[in-house]
């Protein structure tokens, strides 16, 4: 059984910094593209950060440069590290994966009971 479960979410102000995790399990994630996604009210879905074979990574404009997303196998831990956090930051994060031989940013947005697997989310607050 797949399971991803974020944890790290709090409240900063503008310019701090928090770490995000996400303990999965269930699956082999070497053949998986894992990544984070967030969604605000009024906002929708945004696709934040993807890795793929534990190397490859991709950003969107938003957070280059001040997010970086990496992996530690051994442990099974999905990591988002955010710097420099802006209100425009904030947001419910969540961690995902999908079963691929590529790793897309828009899978980011398709992540539901039909596709890939979600966790239930870590909250975000950056107050300016």
């Amino acid at each position: 059984q797949v399971r991803l479960e974020e944890s790290g979410g709090g409240s900063v102000q503008t310019g701090g910094s928090l770490r995000l995790s996400c303990a999965y399990s269930g699956f082999d994630a070497d053949n998986y593209c894992m990544g984070w996604f967030r969604q605000s009210p009024g906002k929708g879905r945004e696709g934040v950060a993807t890795l793929f074979s534990a190397h490859t990574t991709n950003y969107a404009d938003s957070v280059k440069g001040r997010f970086t997303i990496s992996q530690d196998k051994e442990n099974r831990i999905l990591a988002l590290q955010m710097e420099r956090l802006q209100p425009e930051d904030t947001a419910m994060y969540y961690c995902a994966a999908v079963r691929s031989s590529n790793c897309l940013m828009q899978y980011m947005l398709r992540i539901g009971p039909n596709f890939g697997y979600g966790g239930q989310g870590t909250q975000v607050t950056v107050s300016a």
